[in-house]
């Protein structure tokens, strides 16, 4: 079997050896530049390619549908696409002679679209997963290929989160394989109703508002922490980055609970929310830094 890859991220790396191990031929890998702008704190799937000799091109979104005729010509069997970030044009996925499938890190049809582990720990979800689709025009939206479950613990962050979703994603590639070497697509329908779709997160998405209740405050704290852009709020003029926040008190007394926002007791540092409890702010600091 040939297949041509799309991948990205710690997902990308992952998926992508185990192809490899499987024995499949991996004709070229198509991946990202790395932002400079951007905290890159996973694998780097160009740096596997070049340990493992398998072409690879890094073309921006516009340049992809210039590459039709380079994939028309390899015919791969099969192309993954692994947290790979740009929309792949459909004359790219009509390349494959079985099937396009990509690696999506939520249980669809749940939180289809972008940032989907930000997204199931700012709603407070305590299971996200990974799931194998078939791949259509419409994002997140094709068959259903298999699946895997990850729980997200009530204090766990996005980056904690991903890495259990990376896990999930190696349980489905290895359930599935077998069937894909031999040609077999295992199917089951993606039904889009009773899921829902989400855009991409921007920094400022992170603006902490007190007027929530508590346990919204601190799953958006979880869901943007560092090496994310993280959750800020204003405290003496200064942009404050809220990396860490906790529920579980014991609180002290003497706080006043209707007063919304930053208070400081004990040399201890309090979020008073909107539903008249508490956060406690266990790390933050200047944005500036």
């Amino acid at each position: 079997m040939h297949a041509v890859v799309f991948a990205y991220h710690d997902v990308g790396v992952h998926c992508l050896r185990a192809l490899l191990k499987a024995g499949i031929e991996v004709d070229l890998v198509v991946t990202h530049q790395d932002d400079p702008n951007e905290n890159v704190w996973f694998g780097s799937v160009a740096k596997l390619c070049q340990e493992k000799s398998i072409p690879y091109i890094t073309p921006s979104a516009s340049e992809l549908s210039n590459l039709i005729p380079k994939f028309e010509a390899l015919s791969p069997d099969y192309i993954f696409s692994f947290y790979y970030r740009h929309m792949i044009p459909a004359q790219i996925l009509a390349c494959a002679k079985i099937a396009a499938l990509n690696m999506h890190g939520s249980l669809l049809p749940k939180y289809r679209g972008r940032a989907p582990v930000n997204w199931a720990i700012l709603h407070g979800e305590t299971e996200t997963g990974a799931t194998l689709h078939v791949m259509e025009a419409k994002p997140d939206a094709g068959d259903i290929v298999g699946q895997a479950s990850a729980s997200i613990g009530p204090d766990e962050t996005a980056t904690d989160v991903f890495g259990k979703v990376s896990g999930a994603a190696l349980e489905v590639i290895n359930q599935v394989l077998p069937d894909l070497i031999q040609g077999k697509v295992p199917r089951k329908p993606n039904e889009l109703a009773k899921g829902s779709y989400f855009g991409g997160r921007k920094p400022a998405d992170g603006q902490i508002h007190w007027n929530q209740t508590a346990q919204q405050v601190h799953n958006l704290v979880r869901a943007v922490a560092p090496p994310y852009p993280g959750a800020f709020t204003e405290h003496h003029s200064k942009t404050m980055i809220v990396a860490k926040t906790s529920l579980k008190g014991p609180f002290p007394a003497n706080l006043d609970l209707g007063a919304t926002g930053i208070q400081v007791v004990d040399n201890r540092v309090f979020g008073i929310c909107g539903d008249r409890q508490a956060v406690e702010i266990l790390e933050w600091f200047p944005a500036s830094k």
